[in-house]
């Protein structure tokens, strides 16, 4: 009966970890700029799909009945959907970003470690990517990756996300209208 209670309570943490993986997700897709890495939630995400797939090989090893082995395989399939998908989109945002996430301090902070080492990976692979094939080529006033020529004052070749464009979120409870701006009102849907 113990264990009974035990997978009980497995089984609720897995999915209240899976519905925050999820909305980690949702966020990340819909946000412009890049939010901060959720480190704790991703290496939970990372040790239940591993005890999971332990189970699934205990479950097969045990001549289980073959839906219950299917149904846990289809929620690891779930939770690892999630999780890649989360992490591609960051490093999607990475490669499109890279410049301005490496200028901007805050944006810098939120990215994890293995992130700030590909990004950096990224941004020296395509600096030597650009000065060979491109930029050795021009003049010198013009042989910046970040400046259009030398009189420019600031980067201004650098992709930065639109944090002016429309974003569409979900509340959980009925808001009305709420102030944008002096002309604009959002009405909050359920």
């Amino acid at each position: 009966m113990e264990s009974e209670g035990t997978d009980d309570y497995e089984t609720l943490i897995s999915t209240t970890d899976a519905d925050l993986l999820k909305r980690s997700w949702r966020n990340e897709k819909a946000a412009p700029e890049i939010l901060q890495f959720q480190s704790s939630l991703v290496q939970r995400s990372r040790e239940q799909i591993q005890l999971m797939e332990e189970t699934v090989e205990e479950l097969v090893a045990n001549d289980e009945d073959p839906l219950t082995v299917s149904l846990y395989q289809m929620d690891i399939d779930r939770t690892l959907f999630l999780l890649r998908s989360y992490l591609r989109t960051r490093l999607q945002k990475i490669e499109k970003f890279m410049f301005h996430i490496q200028k901007t301090e805050d944006l810098w902070a939120r990215l994890s470690r293995q992130e700030q080492k590909f990004a950096k990976q990224s941004i020296a692979d395509l600096k030597t990517h650009l000065e060979q094939s491109v930029l050795s080529k021009l003049p010198d006033r013009y042989q910046s990756h970040l400046k259009q020529s030398v009189i420019s004052e600031e980067a201004d070749m650098v992709p930065e996300p639109k944090l002016d464009a429309f974003v569409i979120c979900r509340t959980r409870k009925f808001l009305g209208a709420l102030p944008v701006d002096d002309r604009q009102l959002i009405f909050s849907l359920i």
